[in-house]
């Protein structure tokens, strides 16, 4: 330690300890400057990482019930199944919900996405009465099937589709504790099961039974008018679940 001293010794000031303290106190404010800068940076807003997330899983379903839907709808124009019709018009609808969902990932908003739970228990209800007037013509107008091998192949399909936008639907809103992604997710996972009925559609009628097919496209419309008073139960009991995460975000 270096003291400044007069002729006589007599200490005039400590100049190399108080820089020494100086730089010691300017190294520990930047280090600390350093420190939370960078954190600063590293912290990402939960709200955003949900808004992510939700989007993805919500453009991946759409993207497979999409593909689904095309796939069907390119069967049934060389079938005429109204029970495979009944089914493709639920899985586009289905596809459509995606849209406010999407929408309320995409606005960091848990009031739209109460909204566009209710926006996906109308699409289904209103899928359920197209569906339901397509049978009724048919059962007044019946015709005969053909290509029974590609009505069997729409069904699995329909089936497959269903399912893997389920998971995706699913294991996504269990996660984030959307309870619009999870109603979702399992009214697609039913309607794999429903897509079944076209396959089953396509073996009765093989046997000779024509009006097996607007029969199976009755039953499955029957099932969608459960699968939307299940759904709508679902997104009504959920909202207190929703209003507590509104509350701890905020």
């Amino acid at each position: 330690m270096t003291h400044l001293r007069a002729r006589d010794g007599t200490v005039l000031c400590d100049h190399a300890e108080e820089h020494a303290d100086l730089d010691l106190a300017d190294h520990d404010h930047d280090h600390e400057d350093a420190h939370e800068h960078g954190h600063s940076h590293g912290l990402v807003d939960r709200s955003i990482l949900r808004s992510r997330a939700g989007i993805r899983a919500v453009s991946w379903s759409l993207a497979i019930l999409t593909a689904t839907a095309v796939a069907q709808a390119f069967i049934y124009s060389r079938t005429f199944s109204v029970a495979l019709l009944a089914d493709l018009i639920h899985n586009f609808g289905d596809a459509l919900t995606a849209i406010p969902l999407g929408l309320a990932f995409f606005f960091r908003s848990l009031r739209g996405e109460r909204i566009a739970g209710l926006a996906v228990v109308l699409a289904i209800f209103i899928s359920a009465l197209v569906a339901l007037g397509q049978t009724i013509e048919r059962f007044i107008h019946p015709r005969t099937l053909s290509h029974l091998w590609l009505l069997a192949a729409a069904g699995v399909i329909g089936f497959v589709g269903n399912e893997i936008a389920a998971q995706v639907r699913l294991r996504a809103g269990r996660r984030l504790q959307s309870a619009a992604l999870v109603a979702d997710g399992n009214h697609a996972r039913v309607d794999g099961f429903v897509s079944l009925g076209v396959l089953a559609s396509a073996a009765v009628v093989g046997l000779g039974l024509n009006v097996a097919d607007p029969v199976i496209g009755l039953l499955i419309t029957l099932v969608i008018l459960r699968i939307t008073w299940e759904s709508w139960h679902t997104v009504r009991n959920a909202e207190i679940d929703l209003e507590h995460i509104e509350e701890t975000d905020h």
